[in-house]
């Protein structure tokens, strides 16, 4: 059990007037307890109070709690879960739930009138994630560095006729052998035009001459997430326009990842950023927010948007990815991941950002 996360969740808690929680997401559960399994379509949950004692509600075929947990309840299938739930809670007090709780779950504890009202209370248990503790911090370094080496395989496996869908499917047996588990979200692998759909998924198209090259990967390293972005151009250098753009991308690149410091805000970085990418003309082909929280999750809440004004604190991790995305043409992204510091900012990734020209 983890003493001091729960303690920060149970004052999180404390300053949005409520004394008790249900929490369901298995990440957060595991990151408040040290215990995972994913329940599909079982319940899972932990429920956390000022009052008493943390409980965690498994169904008896889920892999044994109690070493992560002093009290655990167990049940079987042909149990109502939400019966045990609610003879734990305190039914004059309203209850957090976060935003994993299933509305077949919910609706019952409401209709038993388990508590006095039922409040959305995931920043809770968010917030709580957001700031990383010595060792996570330790463990998102270890994961962006193996991405570090990644990417350099990643640049030997191209080649004239190789697909997107040949590098893509080859590089979670390059993690493990890095010592990862597994990628942390299905790898963006685009040439040519593709880069030009920042999601694209890869497929069969086939590295031609004077193509554009996005990797857009992460893995995940003991439970950590990595990610990361660098785009390529493949054999011949590129014209004044390709350079332009990509030139762009990386100036607001560095320019947002230099005044990341505590008490500047997501918004401001957000905008550092893409007044750039609007100055040289191409704002409206910057198509989203410039990054994303990350840890357990690849995507975690909190994201490094224009309208997400709260200050960032030390030991956040997010993302700084600006891109430009020319329908039909091309797409430059780069990305890195960061951790705030007291002083700064710490930028976990190392692999180049300078224009790079391959295969020539």
């Amino acid at each position: 059990m983890e003493d001091a996360r729960i303690a920060r969740v149970l004052e999180n808690l404390d300053g949005m007037g409520l004394g008790q929680m249900l929490v369901c997401d298995p990440t957060s559960i595991r990151y408040l307890t040290g215990y995972y399994t994913f329940p599909y379509e079982r319940f899972l949950g932990l429920y956390l109070s000022r009052n008493a004692e943390p409980t965690l509600f498994a169904n008896v075929l889920f892999p044994d709690a109690t070493p992560c947990c002093d009290h655990v309840v167990t049940f079987a299938d042909t149990d109502d879960p939400m019966r045990l739930v609610a003879d734990v809670m305190d039914h004059d007090a309203p209850l957090g739930v976060d935003k994993d709780l299933a509305a077949r779950w919910l609706l019952p504890l409401r209709d038993m009138q388990a508590a006095k009202g039922f409040q959305l209370a995931s920043k809770a248990v968010d917030d709580a994630r957001s700031i990383k503790d010595a060792h996570e911090l330790d463990l998102m370094r270890a994961a962006s560095a193996t991405n570090d080496e990644a990417m350099g395989w990643l640049v030997d496996q191209l080649h004239v006729g190789v697909t997107e869908i040949e590098i893509a499917e080859g590089l979670v047996g390059e993690y493990r052998r890095l010592g990862a588990q597994d990628n942390s979200f299905t790898p963006i692998v685009s040439f040519g035009a593709n880069p030009a759909d920042p999601h694209h998924e890869p497929d069969g198209t086939k590295l031609r001459e004077r193509d554009l090259v996005l990797f857009d990967v992460g893995c995940l390293r003991d439970s950590y997430c990595s990610d990361m972005t660098r785009t390529f151009f493949w054999g011949g250098e590129p014209s004044d326009h390709e350079r332009e753009v990509y030139e762009c991308v990386r100036r607001a690149n560095e320019a947002a990842e230099a005044i990341v410091s505590p008490g500047v805000t997501f918004a401001e970085i957000d905008l550092t950023a893409r007044h750039i990418i609007e100055d040289a003309g191409y704002g409206e082909y910057f198509t989203h927010r410039l990054g994303h929280q990350i840890g357990l999750q690849d995507h975690e809440p909190g994201d490094v948007s224009s309208t997400h004004d709260e200050p960032v604190r030390a030991g956040m991790c997010f993302s700084i990815e600006p891109g430009i995305y020319l329908p039909g043409e091309m797409g430059v992204r780069i990305e890195d991941l960061l951790i705030v510091r007291e002083d700064g900012c710490e930028v976990m990734n190392s692999y180049p950002k300078d224009l790079t020209v391959l295969g020539a």
